[in-house]
């Protein structure tokens, strides 16, 4: 198994630009996706539960001031 945690952001018009929180977001490690995501970031291993809040609060940290919410959803794939 592997996990991929999904991230979908709703962004303020009065915060950061798109372009400058896809850089945040790419530092800490995801990519662009487009299948009804905004980003995704592959685990390369099944992830634990722990870990995937770890990562959401290392998001939380990266992306504050910028004035994006954000909603994350992780699932294992084989």
């Amino acid at each position: 198994m592997v996990t991929k945690t999904f991230l979908l952001l709703q962004l303020d018009s009065e915060g950061a630009p798109y372009s400058r929180v896809a850089e945040i977001l790419e530092s800490v490690g995801f990519r662009p996706e487009t299948e009804g995501y905004d980003f995704v970031y592959e685990w390369g291993r099944a992830a634990t539960v722990r870990e995937t809040l770890e990562l959401a609060d290392r998001i939380q940290a990266a992306l504050r001031g910028s004035r994006v919410s954000f909603r994350i959803e992780s699932t294992d794939t084989d």
